[in-house]
C-alpha cells in the first residue's frame, strides 16, 4: 500500500502484457530521461527461414556520446512467463540482431522518421559528435564489435531470474521493474526506479565517457580482510553495461577514517557464486592513495558502489569533485 492522509493507493497487477507495454508509455519520459528515445513500434527482425523474433521495442541511448547504444527492450510480466522462456527470448533476440543488423538499422530509422521530435534529437546528437547524419549514427551504433544489448522492463524480478540474466549471457541486460497502484478514486501512481539512476546521479560531475572507477564503501575489518589481504572485493551490485568500462576499483574507508584511500586495477569481473552479484579481482594489490576526505557534505558518503574516473579521484580534494 502506498498511502497519504488524503488516499491510499493498493497494487494493482497488470492483467496483460499490453497493459504493462501501456504504462511504459505512460512513465518513459521520467523512466528514460531527457537523453534516450523510447520506440514501441513492433517489427520482426532476423534472417528468412532463421531465427525470428519480434521485440517490444528499442532505446537509443545517447547519454554517451563517445559510446552510444541502442537496447531491445523486452516488455514481460514476472506472473506470466517463466524465468526460462525469458531467458530464451533475450537469447533468440540477440541471434535475430546479429544476424541482421541492416534490417534492424532500417527499422529504427523508419520509426524516427515517423517522429519529428525524436528525429530531431538524433540529427542534433549526430551533428555535435561527428557523425555525418542520423542513418550514419545508427549505423555506427548496430554495427561496431559487441553493440547488442538487451533491457528487460518487468513487473517484479525475482532473485532467480536475475541470477540467470547475469550467468547465462555474455552481452549486457539491464533489468527495470515498473509497478502500478491505484487509488479508490481511480487516480493511478507507478513505482520504479529511472533507468541507470545511480549512473545518471554520478554523471552531474563526470562525464560517462570518462568513467573508469567503481568506488565501493567498506568497513575496516572486510577492507583489511579481503580488499588488502584478498586483492578482490565481491557481493557487488553492477549495471551490466557499465561493466565493460570499469577498469580502476576505488576504497571508501567509511567513519572514522570517511576517506578514500587505495585503488586497484581490475583483473577480471565475474559472477559471485550463484548469485546476482559480482566479484572483481585485482591485477595487482591495491595501492595507497593520497586520501579524499568526505569534505562538506556528508551526503556524498557512498552507501554502495558509485561510478567515477581515477583521474578525478586521484586529482580531488575532497569527494565534492569526485562525484
Amino acid at each position: 500500500m502506498l498511502w497519504n492522509n488524503e488516499e491510499k493507493y493498493i497494487e494493482v497487477p497488470y492483467d496483460k502484457e499490453s497493459d504493462l507495454e501501456d504504462a511504459v508509455n505512460e512513465v518513459k519520459d521520467a523512466l528514460f530521461g531527457s537523453t534516450r528515445i523510447y520506440l514501441d513500434d513492433k517489427k520482426k527482425i532476423g534472417q528468412k527461414g532463421g531465427t525470428n523474433n519480434l521485440p517490444d521495442g528499442y532505446l537509443i541511448d545517447l547519454t554517451n556520446k563517445q559510446d552510444p547504444k541502442i537496447f531491445v527492450v523486452e516488455n514481460d510480466l514476472a506472473s506470466h512467463q517463466h524465468l526460462k522462456h525469458i531467458a530464451v527470448q533475450i537469447l533468440e533476440f540477440s541471434l535475430s540482431f546479429e544476424t541482421s543488423k541492416v534490417k534492424v538499422k532500417n527499422i529504427i530509422k523508419e520509426m524516427l522518421q515517423k517522429r519529428p521530435g525524436e528525429w530531431k534529437n538524433c540529427e542534433a546528437f549526430a551533428k555535435k559528435n561527428g557523425y555525418e547524419n542520423v542513418d550514419y549514427l545508427l549505423e555506427s551504433i548496430i554495427h561496431k564489435k559487441d553493440s547488442f544489448n538487451a533491457l528487460l522492463i518487468i513487473d517484479e524480478l525475482g532473485e532467480e531470474l536475475e541470477t540467470v540474466l547475469i550467468s547465462r549471457f555474455k552481452f549486457p541486460v539491464e533489468v527495470t521493474t515498473l509497478k502500478r497502484y491505484k487509488s479508490e478514486s481511480g487516480k493511478l501512481l507507478y513505482e520504479f526506479e529511472p533507468f541507470l539512476n545511480e549512473v545518471t546521479e554520478d554523471t552531474e560531475k563526470v562525464d560517462i565517457s570518462d568513467i573508469d572507477t567503481i568506488v565501493i564503501p567498506a568497513r575496516e575489518d572486510g577492507f583489511k580482510e579481503v580488499f588488502i589481504d584478498e586483492n578482490c572485493w565481491y557481493a557487488i551490485r553492477l549495471n551490466s553495461s557499465m561493466i565493460p568500462k570499469i577498469k580502476y576499483i576505488a576504497a571508501y574507508q567509511v567513519a572514522p577514517i570517511s576517506a578514500i584511500t587505495h585503488m586497484a586495477e581490475i583483473k577480471s569481473i565475474e559472477q559471485w557464486k550463484d548469485t546476482n552479484k559480482y566479484i572483481l579481482h585485482f591485477t595487482e594489490p591495491a595501492e595507497k592513495i593520497k586520501k579524499v576526505p568526505l569534505g562538506t557534505s556528508k551526503g556524498k558518503a557512498p552507501q554502495s558502489p558509485r561510478y567515477s574516473s581515477r583521474e578525478r579521484i586521484l586529482n580531488a580534494k575532497s569527494l565534492d569533485n569526485v562525484f
